[in-house]
């Protein structure tokens, strides 16, 4: 990943949202938010065997201020005519940004496991992304700590989405194939607290649909 914060968002569509969605997000919403001073890049990946269509976002930032940035937040309370009529239509939202903690591993993956964490680890966050990150066809592996007081600042489109989620950090595996990621997590299981193994067992995997780094926008 670029620079040293990030901002992570999951949503699920109605099957009859997700071509506006599709339209939207690729069209003019990555395009807006990769503009914005601070983000550098985004990757936009929909779940693998999942009974609902579930995306998986992922902003990489300069660093963990633009989360809380005037920029940003100015472009949060703006929202466009065609945000304000997707957002409320986005179910099981999550969102939040801060900071990496730890990375190991070189490059982007095509199929990503991101596991939610509902507290900071406790466990040694370094090592485990450097052991994730040395298992075959595993490309990185990354610990991202949320900080809660940016990501849940008020703002106009805050307010147009019912009962938004977020999480205390993410752990997050790139690899080059399902069954590889796959392995990751079974290994993973093997290595964190027990507190941490349901969330793992059912956790989708995801593959990635669509990228934009702040290179290929016009102008």
């Amino acid at each position: 990943m670029q620079g040293a914060g990030y901002l992570a968002i999951w949503s699920d569509l109605a099957p009859q949202d997700e071509t506006d969605w599709a339209h939207w997000i690729t069209r003019e919403h990555a395009a807006e938010r990769v503009g914005i001073n601070g983000f550098l890049a985004c990757r936009i990946f929909r779940a693998l065997g999942a009974a609902v269509n579930r995306y998986f976002i992922l902003y990489e930032l300069e660093d963990e201020r633009v989360v809380g940035g005037p920029d940003y937040l100015a472009r949060l309370n703006a929202p466009t005519p065609w945000s304000q009529r997707i957002m409320p239509r986005l179910g099981n939202f999550a969102r939040g940004g801060g900071r990496i903690a730890a990375s190991a591993g070189t490059g982007q993956g095509g199929i990503v496991a991101p596991l939610r964490l509902d507290a900071a680890p406790s466990w040694d966050a370094a090592a485990v992304v450097a052991e994730l990150a040395r298992l075959d066809r595993i490309i990185a592996a990354r610990v991202l700590l949320t900080d809660i007081a940016q990501t849940s600042i008020k703002t106009r489109e805050k307010g147009m989405r019912a009962n938004d989620g977020s999480f205390a950090a993410l752990l997050l595996v790139e690899g080059l194939d399902e069954p590889a990621v796959r392995d990751a997590l079974v290994h993973l299981r093997k290595i964190l607290p027990a507190e941490e193994h349901g969330a793992i067992d059912t956790l989708p995997l995801y593959r990635l649909a669509f990228s934009l780094p702040k290179r290929l926008l016009p102008g």
